[in-house]
């Protein structure tokens, strides 16, 4: 279990991007059985090991960047001619999950990218007139529009939640554009057909958020601060049973919530994947390529939390043969949903791993 103690540590950048005071050992090498590339096995349970000291609070300064339908406001570390790894956080969550993670890789060479998703934090459409969509090919070519943006021809793309299914969306429709990939909760590509289908009961309560929000209650709750605080606190707490986090760590994220777009991007994601509000035509071509599954066959490393209520039962086997390249799965145990934030140094060293598949 990670122990929050440590919150007056600012994260250092040198000139050029780099990591002033490397971190001694996070690195090294794994307590897991790494399966083979050829083989694609999947590897023993790994225990990740905790942060302690090197844990940060806040990333030194913020870029913006004109992308597409977006200014994607997003923090950067590592140097400027770094191999890229693009980390895609989740809800309710924000960049500040991989404010430990980004100095980890940094340290390794990468140049390490963290924007703020659609409706998060700093960045904001630049049209007041473009519909607020949170469906997954939307958020997907976000980030393809970031990358144009910076000029990034492939980048490593490494999420969870909302921002392992954007990474995972990106390396099945546009493979040329993901070096390698990293999937907290494998496979999470949105079949709206399938999604009409009932879950069984205790997995159902643990999405209560999700019907939530399909009703009008849940869209005011959504727009009354205090409220959502509450809400997004709740799902914090419940989620990740293990996490020893303060009210300090969650209130840096909670200030990412105060997008003015940010109730309308989170109601609209939850009620599309239910089919209970339409997304947009400029989309259906990528939404009916992804309703067939398609299989990834980037190099993947998947990540399974032993205590996050959403982790699928059978060890990665219910989504194992939608990735077809090289690849591992890796069980974290005692660890929940907010993976790079409870255990950022078992995510960093999936990153380099998978780099290296």
């Amino acid at each position: 279990m990670i122990k929050r103690r440590t919150f007056g540590k600012a994260l250092g950048v040198a000139a050029g991007g780099a990591v002033t005071a490397p971190l001694t050992g996070p690195l090294g090498p794994s307590g897991s059985a790494h399966a083979s590339p050829a083989t694609g096995r999947r590897s023993a349970a790994a225990t990740a090991p905790t942060a302690g000291p090197r844990e940060r609070t806040a990333f030194p300064s913020l870029k913006k960047v004109r992308a597409g339908l977006l200014e994607i406001g997003y923090a950067e570390a590592g140097p400027a001619h770094g191999a890229p790894v693009i980390c895609l956080h989740g809800w309710p969550y924000d960049i500040h999950s991989f404010v430990d993670v980004a100095p980890l890789l940094a340290a390794e060479g990468h140049r390490v990218i963290v924007p703020y998703l659609r409706g998060h934090g700093t960045t904001r459409f630049v049209s007041p007139r473009t519909f607020r969509n949170g469906q997954q090919s939307a958020i997907a070519l976000d980030i393809i529009a970031l990358m144009d943006a910076l000029g990034l021809e492939r980048a490593v793309l490494a999420g969870f939640d909302w921002g392992a299914r954007t990474a995972d969306v990106i390396a099945a429709l546009w493979p040329e554009r993901c070096k390698a990939l990293v999937s907290v909760g494998g496979y999470l590509v949105i079949n709206l057909e399938t999604n009409l289908q009932p879950l069984p009961p205790a997995t159902e309560r643990a999405w209560w958020y999700q019907y939530y929000f399909s009703t009008e209650r849940g869209r005011i709750a959504m727009e009354d601060k205090a409220k959502r605080h509450d809400l997004t606190r709740l799902v914090w707490d419940t989620v990740s049973p293990t996490w020893d986090f303060d009210d300090a760590t969650f209130e840096r994220t909670a200030a990412a919530f105060e997008n003015p777009d940010y109730a309308a991007i989170v109601v609209h994601n939850y009620r599309w994947r239910l089919s209970l509000a339409e997304g947009e035509r400029r989309y259906e071509p990528y939404e009916k390529r992804l309703a067939a599954r398609p299989v990834i066959g980037v190099p993947t490393v998947t990540l399974d939390a032993e205590r996050d209520p959403f982790t699928v039962p059978g060890d990665g086997s219910a989504y194992r043969d939608r990735f077809v390249g090289p690849y591992d799965h890796r069980t974290l145990k005692g660890i929940g949903h907010n993976v790079p934030q409870e255990a950022p140094e078992a995510f960093a060293r999936a990153v380099i791993d998978a780099n290296r598949l």
